[in-house]
């Protein structure tokens, strides 16, 4: 049965890399990403390869067995190839691909992948990562030595475990079948996008109910705004939704659309992407196979990587405290510049420092008991200073306190006693004798 759907597929150079050695394909029921490896000669015609392979599988299948055993036919003889490619063409060794597809059966998706390159389900507005990378990064990843986003910078992050290549004609494909349903949106893609990309903006892009041609072109440009250090393909897929149905005819991008026999572009310079410092990118090959080895070399290089993130972070955290030692040490040492006049028990003092506390930390300390007592203050002044009067050195608080020793109240002389006058008696008037 032709899968029922529409679909799209795009590829892009890049802004840093010369040539396109990505290749995409999208059919009636076969759709496909090759990321091809191998330096500048070798990885767009691995990655064409693989495709020229994997084109013979674009047709209806009774079952998804039958699928998932032509999916790893299709692979071993892509591997062939390659083995064959780099022993009639030296200067080929070392060529390799990774590969994601999927091959529509009814309501299932047969999915085949080896490598980096990722396959998406966006399917109940959430965005699902399908295929496990096998990267070297991953398995650190896996083992809980790094977390997910230091391996999107890790220098290693594109050290393959597993690849199609030349020097291995029995690819371990990871295989297994999943169910669809309408309005599932399937989105295959080399590491030129996810690794500029995050799932988050990706989600976005998927979300916006936009056809498959549209959405491949932002997620596109959003790996070109990113600075696009590496070759960009996109493969989009909707399961049934509004969009109209495609017609079926194949649509090959990359290197794969472009005819074998052309010759190989002069290497130009790589070009350094100072606006992007944290992606790095350049014509040398991004992806290799190594051997047991350099993994332990790599392992012990990740320790003493972890090692100096540790130092770092104590050096960091040490100058942090430091900092703030010093800014308090600064700022105490400016309170102690400071002066007021205030109240202590029952009289006037000056104090040296501010009013206020750090916790239990006294900002202030006693330098003067004036010997004025409060009692013998104004009711005014006596509020003054126990508000305190802020004073600008000592020989100001001095001042004010001798301003205020000159209000003081006046002591009450004692009464003086009134002696009593005795009243004085009114002498009567002497009779006078009538003659």
């Amino acid at each position: 049965m032709v899968f029922e759907g529409s679909s799209a597929a795009i590829s892009h150079t890049g802004k840093v890399r010369s040539n396109n050695q990505d290749s995409g394909y999208s059919g009636a029921n076969l759709f496909v990403v090759a990321d091809g490896m191998g330096g500048h000669a070798g990885g767009d015609v691995a990655s064409s390869m693989a495709i020229a392979r994997m084109e013979g599988l674009d047709q209806a299948y009774a079952s998804t067995d039958d699928a998932q055993a032509s999916l790893q036919a299709a692979a071993t003889s892509a591997a062939s190839d390659l083995v064959r490619a780099s022993k009639e063409r030296p200067e080929l060794a070392g060529l390799g691909t990774t590969l994601s597809a999927i091959v529509m059966v009814d309501d299932y998706a047969v999915i085949g992948h080896i490598g980096d390159s990722r396959i998406y389900l966006y399917r109940d507005d959430a965005l699902t990562q399908i295929t496990t990378d096998h990267t070297f990064v991953q398995r650190l990843v896996d083992s809980g030595r790094i977390t997910v986003e230091e391996a999107r910078y890790h220098p290693r992050r594109s050290v393959l475990m597993r690849v199609l290549s030349d020097m291995d004609i029995a690819p371990d494909l990871d295989m297994f079948v999943m169910p669809t349903r309408p309005g599932d949106r399937w989105l295959l893609c080399s590491d030129g996008l996810s690794g500029v990309v995050d799932d988050e903006h990706i989600a976005k892009a998927m979300g916006l109910g936009l056809a498959p041609g549209r959405t491949a072109d932002n997620l596109l440009k959003q790996a070109l705004d990113g600075g696009a250090p590496d070759n960009v393909t996109v493969v989009l897929v909707d399961v049934g939704g509004a969009h109209p149905l495609s017609s079926g005819t194949p649509t090959i991008v990359g290197a794969a659309s472009n005819p074998s026999d052309l010759p190989m572009p002069t290497v130009r310079p790589s070009l350094s992407s100072w606006l992007h410092p944290v992606r790095q990118a350049a014509n040398e090959p991004s992806h290799f196979e190594p051997d047991s080895d350099y993994f332990e070399e790599i392992i012990e290089e990740d320790r003493r990587r972890a090692r100096r993130r540790r130092a770092a972070w104590l050096v960091a955290l040490f100058l942090a405290i430091a900092a703030l030692v010093g800014a308090g040490m600064l700022a105490y040492n400016w309170t102690q510049t400071r002066y007021f006049v205030g109240a202590d028990d029952d009289s006037v003092v000056i104090f040296r420092g501010v009013q206020q506390n750090l916790g239990p930390i006294s900002l202030s300390t006693e330098v003067h008991d004036t010997g004025i007592l409060l009692a013998d203050l104004p009711s005014y002044q006596r509020a003054s200073v126990e508000r305190t009067i802020n004073a600008r050195s000592y020989t100001d608080a001095l001042a004010i306190t001798e301003r205020l020793r000159a209000s003081e109240l006046a002591p009450v002389p004692e009464a003086t006693p009134v002696p009593e006058i005795s009243p004085t008696a009114t002498p009567l008037p002497t009779e006078v004798p009538t003659p």
